[in-house]
């Protein structure tokens, strides 16, 4: 007899846990209907019994049928921010299937009558009563679940924000770790240390880039998003101290058209791609490493390597390539795209038009 929406959240194929919603609602819904019955033709036990009966059965699969419409309208509009759309398209369903069906529904129930003391049901005055207490609850019980659903996606929002900023304050520490990491520094004074003494002009131009690097961390990595230029800028006096300190075991291919220069990304991305493939793969004279880093026509960065795996297990754990992944989904990105064929180990990131 009634129309009415049941939900809480529904996304993909996220289930509805409505069982207790039910069970209170249908004889919630069914009441109205039978008191209307009893108060036209008589307060009689039977006529209560079996309007209450045929009111549970029809209400029921109105329920489901309503309940599938819900499903899929929020498959199609199940974000917080197509609340609008949502409500119109989910409201707009409950009154187009109210009055299809709750016609038929008031003449079943006049003309299947075991007691004899329904009569036919007068037309147009008990359909429009029907109708017009059939829509009412369905909106009114709509209204508080689209509120509760709305209510979810909000405590949904919060939750996916304090886990952005904790992922944030993550990649901070991390950057922090990178920035003050005694290894790097480590080698990167003893390199300096060597120049000076065989180079004093070389031991300058890595000082200078070593300034920059230190200057690049300091004002970027607290950033959400930086350009590529940045990046390509930062990368390249990255490279000049990495290649000081291994010389030709280590080289790399920049190649990156002009049109993405002003694209975006998160800072440090570079960085730790290219420590990534230091830290896991042999560097020597006798077997070089090569590091590519190019823009592809889709819009997208290629970082790759040969797959020179050191031999002894690392016990470093690689949480920089796991928390540039999480960096990138927590800040709603598209996410990295990592592939290891055995030969070659290729990371691809996307780059966010600017503006």
């Amino acid at each position: 007899m009634i129309k009415l929406s049941t939900n809480q959240a529904v996304n993909g194929n996220e289930s509805i846990n409505d069982k207790w919603l039910q069970i209170i609602g249908l004889p919630l819904a069914v009441l109205p209907f039978v008191f209307f019955y009893l108060h036209e033709y008589g307060y009689h036990w039977s006529l209560f019994a079996q309007t209450f009966i045929w009111g549970l059965a029809s209400t029921g699969i109105t329920w489901q049928l309503l309940r599938w419409w819900v499903i899929r309208v929020r498959r199609q509009f199940g974000e917080r921010a197509e609340f609008r759309q949502r409500v119109v398209k989910t409201f707009l369903g409950y009154f187009v299937f109210t009055i299809l069906m709750q016609p038929g529904e008031t003449w079943f129930v006049s003309h299947m009558d075991f007691t004899g003391l329904i009569a036919p049901a007068e037309f147009p005055r008990v359909y429009l009563i029907h109708i017009g207490m059939a829509l009412l609850f369905a909106f009114l019980v709509g209204g508080i679940y689209e509120s509760m659903y709305y209510l979810q996606k909000n405590r949904e929002a919060i939750r996916e924000a304090e886990a952005l900023k904790k992922a944030t304050l993550q990649s901070q520490y991390d950057s922090l770790k990178n920035q003050v990491n005694p290894h790097f520094l480590f080698n990167s004074l003893n390199s300096l240390s060597s120049l000076i003494t065989e180079d004093k002009k070389q031991a300058g131009a890595f000082l200078d880039e070593l300034a920059s690097v230190y200057r690049y961390l300091l004002q970027e990595g607290e950033r959400e998003l930086t350009s590529l230029r940045s990046e390509v800028t930062f990368i390249r006096s990255y490279i000049f101290l990495i290649e000081t300190r291994f010389s030709s075991a280590i080289s790399f291919d920049i190649q990156v058209d002009d049109r993405f220069l002003d694209d975006l990304m998160p800072p440090l991305t570079l960085q730790t791609l290219v420590e990534n493939a230091i830290r896991y793969n042999v560097i020597l004279p006798e077997k070089p490493l090569r590091l590519t880093i190019q823009t592809l026509e889709n819009g997208r960065l290629l970082v790759s390597n040969p797959i020179q795996l050191k031999p002894l297990r690392v016990t470093a754990i690689p949480i920089g390539l796991g928390t540039l992944t999480d960096r990138f989904r927590r800040l709603g990105l598209p996410a990295l795209e990592i592939n290891d064929n055995g030969e070659e180990f290729r990371v691809t990131v996307p780059l966010l038009r600017k503006g």
